[in-house]
């Protein structure tokens, strides 16, 4: 497959690249991969993912607050993450939003509270954000709603046809991982299949998320054009040109030249 990729959600601040981070960055632009922005999930990954981005050229960084890691909250780690933003490589808030899914998380009212700042933010300095949304379709899509002067990108989308349907309306976009590739991915299919494509981009999530050949192995964004494959077979289009076309979603989604 020819075309560059852009592989728009990717943690390679995760400890899981302790051991061969620079390699494995160095070594993307030679398995395809142009671009990639590497979202935080606390202070610290937000940090270590403007950190990364400095020391690559392709690589970007959003900074955020994580549902899953907002028990601590504080209101200065809205100054902080503001910023962060002020380095030219930060083109996003994120990774927020709200999980629902596991029980130990923080309170959902507290979640909300803290995803709710962090789209004031956003508002504030015109940047787009990067939603997680895990068994919280309703609620995120009730704060998304309250904040119409934001937009931005329902990262590995797992809600209805419907709901992605309102979002591409609303003016956002929708991100799929390797899920695509899964057999019993049939709400992310109908999801492809119910919004033009310049208003999807691809992503690995790595280290999580590998697409069927590698399911349960550890991803990274050379991976990423299996996610590409198969979004190409479904909306009936070469994959260079599914490459392309989500190559530019993607820049013009974060402001990248």
């Amino acid at each position: 497959m020819s075309g560059l990729l852009f592989d728009t959600h990717a943690h390679y601040d995760s400890r899981q690249f302790d051991a061969d981070r620079d390699e494995v960055l160095s070594g993307l632009p030679g398995r395809g991969v142009g671009l990639v922005v590497n979202p935080g999930c606390d202070l610290p990954s937000s940090r270590k993912a403007v950190e990364i981005a400095r020391q690559y050229p392709f690589v970007y960084a959003a900074v955020g607050i994580h549902p899953e890691d907002c028990g601590d909250w504080e209101e200065s780690q809205l100054e902080e993450l503001r910023r962060l933003t002020a380095d030219p490589k930060v083109v996003a808030i994120g990774e927020i939003g709200l999980d629902y899914y596991w029980k130990e998380n923080p309170p959902r009212e507290l979640q909300k509270e803290v995803f709710r700042r962090q789209l004031e933010l956003a508002q504030s300095l015109r940047l787009p954000v990067i939603v997680h949304d895990r068994d919280a379709h309703g609620d995120c899509m009730d704060l998304v709603r309250d904040y119409p002067q934001v937009t931005g990108v329902f990262h590995c989308f797992s809600g209805s046809a419907e709901m992605a349907r309102e979002l591409v309306a609303r003016g956002w976009m929708i991100s799929f991982t390797g899920v695509l590739t899964y057999q019993n991915a049939r709400k992310a299919v109908e999801a492809v299949q119910a919004v033009p494509i310049e208003r999807i981009m691809i992503e690995t999530d790595s280290p999580y998320m590998a697409p069927v050949p590698f399911r349960g192995k550890r991803c990274d964004s050379g991976l990423v054009r299996y996610t590409c494959e198969r979004l190409a077979e479904i909306k009936g289009i070469s994959p260079e040109e599914c490459a392309e076309i989500t190559l530019a979603n993607g820049k013009k989604f974060f402001g990248i030249s």
